[in-house]
């Protein structure tokens, strides 16, 4: 495999460190002599493609310019019009901006103190405004994980009339044993929005394609939405060339994995606070003068992350990132 890194360590995106397998290059670049050709007017193919993938109807699928893209359309639908959105802090940067930019108003509830997010917490934020609820499961930025029973127990004490969002985007680092049943729950709560991503675990952040599973209400109400010609032709190629690739990209899940143990047991090591992770990433738990002798330090070495005011993400990269990480952060706090 072929690191993309050239210059530096780019750490702060959440970027998996490899290009696309050779076979999926292949297929885009053989969809480029079509370039000429507008793609569908709103896409149809690619949410076939993705329900057949999942075992479900075409119309419990929305697809967008990434997960961003159909957070978007979520927020424009459920969160406009000075609506309460509940969400966690830290989460991604893009829930608060979008809610902003849609006209909502983001009410941010604190982590506990081991990075998770606290469900009764959030819950208990949800007033007759509120119209949305966001949950990450990997979070982001921490890699924490939402068991499925506390998810469970969670949707039963929020009203029907609020649409609640399981943002998946870091799914597929998580193994099998440990996800959430969406398709279960979407049975039963039909309030729930299932966001997921191919900028990840599959490598194509640069094509923007990301999709919601939900109830066929719901998604229709999201699609209403969705800009026409918005969607690339070059993203249902690469879709489906990443489908075919799967046992390739799972290896190279597998093996970050290993990645981000070795990172976490490196920065323990060092005598640091790091949450589990089930995600591509690990999350650093310093504040104050500590955390921004690290962040300096990390930046000389030319190796770019992301600051929070509790801590530090750090995206797992290739073996030489992780030695450069680890060598920089060593000689800061010894």
């Amino acid at each position: 495999m072929t690191s993309l890194v050239t210059a530096g360590h780019r750490l702060q995106l959440n970027e998996i460190p490899y290009g696309p397998p050779p076979s999926v290059r292949e297929a885009l670049s053989r969809a480029l002599a079509s370039a000429n050709r507008y793609p569908e007017f709103l896409p149809q193919r690619l949410p076939r493609l993705i329900a057949e993938r999942l075992g479900c109807a075409p119309d419990r699928i929305v697809v967008g310019a990434g997960a961003t893209g159909v957070i978007m359309h979520i927020v424009q639908e459920f969160g406009s019009g000075g609506a309460e959105v509940v969400m966690a802090t830290p989460t991604f940067d893009g829930y608060p901006i979008l809610v902003s930019m849609a006209g909502g108003r983001p009410v941010a509830v604190p982590l506990t103190g081991g990075g998770r997010q606290d469900l009764a917490a959030l819950a208990a934020a949800v007033t007759e405004r509120t119209r949305l609820v966001v949950v990450c499961s990997p979070h982001n930025p921490t890699g924490t994980l939402i068991t499925p029973r506390e998810f469970e127990d969670f949707l039963g004490e929020i009203p029907t009339s609020v649409t609640v969002v399981l943002d998946e985007a870091y799914v597929d680092f998580v193994a099998a044993g440990d996800r959430i049943d969406v398709f279960a729950l979407l049975e039963r709560y039909p309030n729930l929005l299932v966001l997921r991503t191919f900028s990840k675990a599959y490598g194509l952040a640069a094509l923007r394609v990301g999709y919601g599973i939900g109830a066929p209400e719901l998604i229709e109400r999201v699609a209403r939405w969705q800009l026409p010609f918005g969607m690339t032709a070059l993203a249902e190629v690469a879709v489906r060339a990443c489908y075919e690739a799967e046992p390739e990209i799972e290896a190279r899940v597998a093996m970050l994995g290993e990645h981000r143990d070795r990172l976490t047991a490196g920065l323990r090591e060092l005598g640091l606070c790091v949450p589990d992770s089930y995600a591509n990433f690990s999350y650093l738990t310093v504040a104050g003068p500590q955390a921004d002798a690290v962040a300096t330090a990390l930046a000389g070495a030319d190796i770019h992350v992301k600051a929070y005011p509790t801590g530090i993400r750090i995206t797992v990269g290739d073996r030489v990132a992780t030695d450069a990480v680890l060598a920089t952060v060593r000689s800061t706090v010894l």
